[in-house]
């Protein structure tokens, strides 16, 4: 398997497990756009890679160099695919999966016991103000 980029070896071992070739993907480079002035409006430095048998795309342009938003679209695409292949076994279905876990309602037992927590808390707090003490008529 060799890929058109220097890949880490935490992407080609993912890739050789998900049965990935490099010779399936379409590369095309783009000229970009947004913030950034001439640099970025006049050069060819978005990369759009296509995999012909999932029909997946990837579209990146994040950095101002080319090589390097290369190479993170090739890591975005693999991790894509294995998504794809693996399901939540996958680390951006992980990922997904936790970001969903995190905006979850809480059920209400627990939502409970945070408020009894809390009370808990603000008590503890009241009694360490201050005694105020107030001066009869003289």
């Amino acid at each position: 398997m060799r890929f058109p980029v220097d890949l880490k070896d935490k992407y080609l071992k993912i890739a050789q497990a998900i049965g990935f070739r490099p010779e399936d993907v379409e590369e095309h480079f783009a000229s970009g756009g947004g913030h950034g002035g001439q640099k970025i409006n006049k050069s060819r430095n978005c990369v759009e890679l296509h995999h012909i048998p999932s029909n997946t795309d990837v579209r990146y342009q994040h950095h101002r160099g080319l090589h390097r938003n290369r190479m993170e679209a090739w890591q975005l695409l693999i991790l894509k695919i294995q998504e794809q292949v693996q399901g939540n076994a996958s680390e951006l279905g992980q990922k997904k999966h936790k970001i969903e876990k995190q905006k979850q309602r809480r059920s209400r037992r627990s939502k409970q016991i945070m408020l009894g927590q809390k009370r808990e808390r603000s008590d503890v707090k009241k009694s360490r103000r201050r005694i105020e003490l107030s001066e009869g008529p003289a």
